[in-house]
């Protein structure tokens, strides 16, 4: 049986972490306040580019918050014991993502208080206005789903509800990815692939960031957390990122085969500059090959070693993630619209030009503040409740855990 304690929330580690974590946010506020005081003139952002790098934060976020979940769903939906004990951090870890997601989403809508339109006039024509639900939906699913884990009693729930989670989860990405599917106007969004490669993104961002928490989590909590969860859990990693390698190939081929998008490619592919050195740099190589090298590789001996190696993988995907939304949403906007097909087009509004953008120094404060209000859940749901084990040493797992950790 499991045991399940707070972490010591009075040491000099916590407090240090807290006061980072807290000052970010801090500045994130502020970052966020400059904008709406001033406008969106003081960032890198223009009529072209309306999509900034809050926007790559928050749905690296979002889409992250959904894959972190699956921790959970694997031990109590498909029944591997090995995960069970990990799925109340999962459930935290997803709902600390999504949160500070769509802080940074709200912030970054230049008049926050708009928010109460979109919560009382819907247009169900609209994607956006479906998301709204999914978020909302997908915290109350995730408050349910740790409330029947944690309480002995409704223990015997816990697969309903993961089952209901894992569904809502799939739905909540794929209507993620379809908001870049549904544009059609954008040349470089116009697909139905959208939708599997945000899926597929979430399981190996998400599975990342818990991979990382839990190591820091464990170590700065000074709790054993023994070689075999760590190796399974960044073989499972490695899995995840070559299927987001899968999608992406599709992705460019589909529109390669399609003459309409061959100006979109060469652009993204050869020409973009920061965005081709992004998407081949950091995205594919440091972001994709190398993590898989790393991960799908015979485990070292050494324990520290390999525990080393496998968080390296884990900081190299959340880049790679990044430079991937950052690719997706910077780059396809920096693409003109292609307004009158078959012609070209010139105006003094720069339509038919490449757009130029630099994030400015509020769009990363605010982007980070996020980040940040994410690690404060995380840091103060595990002094609050008991969301992590007492112990993961492989000592502490039961031959049947054993044997599956084998296969």
């Amino acid at each position: 049986m499991t045991v399940y304690s707070e972490i010591d929330g009075t040491s000099t580690k916590f407090r240090a972490l807290a006061i980072v974590l807290g000052g970010v946010l801090v500045a994130g506020l502020v970052a966020a306040t400059y904008m709406e005081h001033f406008g969106h003139y003081v960032t890198g952002m223009s009529n072209h580019i309306v999509w900034g790098a809050p926007h790559v934060f928050a749905i690296f976020l979002i889409v992250a918050a959904s894959g972190a979940l699956n921790v959970a769903s694997i031990g109590t939906v498909f029944g591997k014991t090995m995960y069970k004990p990990l799925g109340r951090l999962s459930g935290l870890l997803a709902l600390a993502l999504l949160i500070g997601g769509l802080a940074v989403l709200v912030l970054d809508l230049g008049r926050p208080d708009r928010l109460i339109v979109a919560m009382t006039t819907y247009n169900f024509k609209s994607i956006f206005a479906w998301n709204i639900y999914l978020y909302v939906g997908f915290i109350a699913v995730v408050v349910v789903y740790l409330w029947m884990q944690m309480e002995r009693r409704m223990n015997r729930y816990a697969r309903v509800a993961g089952m209901v989670a894992l569904l809502w989860r799939l739905i909540l990405t794929t209507g993620t990815g379809s908001i870049f599917g549904f544009l059609v106007a954008r040349e470089a969004y116009d697909s139905a692939i959208m939708a599997p490669l945000f899926i597929a993104m979430s399981f190996s961002f998400g599975l990342a960031a818990y991979i990382l928490v839990l190591l820091a989590a464990c170590r700065g909590s000074e709790r054993e957390l023994g070689d075999v969860i760590v190796q399974r859990l960044g073989r499972l990693l490695g899995v995840f990122v070559a299927v987001v390698l899968y999608f992406t190939v599709v992705q460019h081929l589909t529109n390669l085969y399609a003459a309409e998008h061959i100006g979109v490619e060469r652009f993204i592919l050869l020409d973009g500059g920061i965005y081709t050195a992004l998407f081949w740099i950091v995205q594919v190589a440091a972001g994709g090959l190398l993590p898989i090298a790393l991960l799908l590789r015979s485990p070292p001996s050494d324990r520290s070693t390999s525990s080393r190696r496998v968080a390296l993988a884990c900081a190299l995907v959340i880049v790679g993630g990044f430079a991937q939304i950052y690719v997706i949403v910077i780059g396809g906007q920096a693409w003109p619209l292609n307004l009158f097909p078959g012609m070209e087009v010139r105006s003094t509004f720069n339509d038919g030009v490449v757009a130029s953008y630099t994030p400015s120094l509020p769009e990363i404060a605010l982007g980070l503040g996020g980040v940040a209000l994410t690690g404060l859940i995380v840091l103060f749901g595990l002094k609050i409740l008991r969301f992590l084990p007492a112990t993961l040493a492989n000592s502490s797992l039961d031959p049947k855990m054993l044997h599956e950790s084998s296969h």
